[in-house]
């Protein structure tokens, strides 16, 4: 079974307590009248502070606590933008027809509000052509200054030539 991120109830080691929470009067208690307090209402005692001194102590439903967390974090991850990154293949002697083919991909990428991640693959001894490589990432770049801005300027990784552009935000 999974463990709880509070302690609750009897797992409170502390001998003392700052009480908060509904119907409760504020203020330091020992815990055992803490945890009465708390019975008598019907719900818990949980450690919201535990490095306080003394330690932070809330009455309330604890499952109904968890349950508000849980639905609240799933909301700001809801909201959370994810990143999606496009991949565009080069290699250093493509043709302008294929380039051409592939730029017009990237717009849409950058428009669709993507990353793109343009990169020029060196097979073989065709890494002798890195030069040719990096102009044309440069000519993409340049192409693609109105829909994007590069992030990071090409960078030869391994057999890779590899570069970054992020959309342009709106």
């Amino acid at each position: 079974m999974k463990e709880d991120k509070h302690r609750i109830n009897e797992k409170i080691r502390a001998e003392e307590v700052r009480l908060v929470g509904d119907n409760v009067e504020i203020g330091v208690y020992p815990r055992k009248k803490a945890l009465e307090i708390a019975e008598e209402q019907g719900v818990d005692l949980v450690e919201i502070s535990p490095n306080a001194s003394p330690p932070v102590c809330k009455v309330m439903d604890y499952k109904k606590f968890v349950y508000e967390q849980k639905k609240r974090e799933k909301a700001l991850k809801s909201k959370a933008t994810k990143v999606i990154i496009k991949e565009i293949r080069f290699g250093p002697n493509t043709d302008d027809h294929d380039y051409e083919f592939k730029k017009k991909h990237a717009e849409k990428f950058l428009k669709d509000g993507a990353k793109l991640k343009a990169y020029v693959f060196f097979k073989g001894r065709s890494i002798i052509y890195k030069d040719q490589g990096e102009i044309l990432l440069l000519k993409l770049a340049q192409e693609l200054e109105d829909y994007g801005k590069v992030e990071q300027m090409p960078k030869l990784e391994g057999k890779r030539m590899i570069m970054f552009i992020a959309p342009k935000k709106k």
